[in-house]
C-alpha cells in the first residue's frame, strides 16, 4: 500500500470536490461563523438539520453528516471547541484524530481540512499547523482508506504558516536521513 499524501492550498473549503470536508465545529454542532458558517451557507439547511438530529458531541470528538449541496459526500464535524469557547492543543489534536478515524471508517479517500481551532476558537495558527500536520502524517502511516489530506486554508497568511511548518518537517526528515548515512 502506498502512503497517502498531504497537500496544502489556499482557498474556499466549501468548493472542494472531495469525499469529505472537515468542519471546524463546536461540540453543540451548531453551524455558526467561520468555516462552519460557510458550510451552512453553501451546503444548505440539510447539514444543520443532520447536526441537530445527531445531537451534541464532546469537545475533541467528531461526527459525520451528509454534505447537503456541497461537492463532497460528507461533512465531518471536528469539535475543537465548546460553543463560544476556545480550542486547546488537546481538543484540536483529539478532534482531528476523531475526524480522520471517521473518514477511514466511511471509506473516504480524499479530505479537505481547515485550520481547526485557529479561527474564532483562538488557537495559535503555527501550533495548529504543527498539530494537524503531525496527526495527518501519523494517520497516513497507518491502515487507512485515505489517500489525500488536503489542507485548504483561508487566506495567504494561514497558507504560509502551514507551508512553513510542512517545509520544516521535510527539511528535518532530510537532515535525519543524511545523518544516518
Amino acid at each position: 500500500m502506498t502512503a497517502g499524501r498531504i497537500t496544502l492550498q489556499e482557498g474556499d473549503i466549501t468548493a472542494e470536490q472531495v469525499d469529505a470536508i472537515v468542519n471546524a465545529a463546536n461540540s453543540a454542532l451548531v453551524l455558526g461563523a467561520g468555516v462552519a458558517g460557510a458550510i451552512r451557507d453553501k451546503g444548505g439547511p440539510a447539514i444543520q438539520q443532520a447536526c441537530v438530529d445527531h445531537g451534541p458531541i464532546e469537545v475533541g470528538e467528531a461526527a459525520i453528516t451528509p454534505a447537503g449541496d456541497l461537492e463532497a459526500r460528507y461533512v465531518i464535524h471536528a469539535a475543537g471547541m465548546p460553543p463560544g469557547g476556545l480550542a486547546t492543543e488537546q481538543s484540536v489534536r483529539s478532534s482531528m484524530r476523531a475526524a480522520l478515524a471517521l473518514a477511514r471508517d466511511h471509506g473516504c479517500r480524499s479530505l479537505a481540512v481547515p485550520a481547526i481551532g485557529a479561527g474564532i476558537a483562538g488557537f495559535p495558527m503555527q501550533r495548529c499547523a504543527e498539530v494537524l500536520l503531525e496527526e495527518a502524517r501519523e494517520h497516513l502511516e497507518g491502515e487507512t482508506s485515505v489517500e489525500e489530506i488536503r489542507f485548504v486554508l483561508y487566506g495567504e497568511p494561514a497558507y504560509r504558516v502551514f507551508e512553513m511548518v510542512n517545509d520544516a518537517h521535510k527539511v528535518e526528515a532530510q537532515m535525519r536521513r543524511l545523518r544516518e548515512r
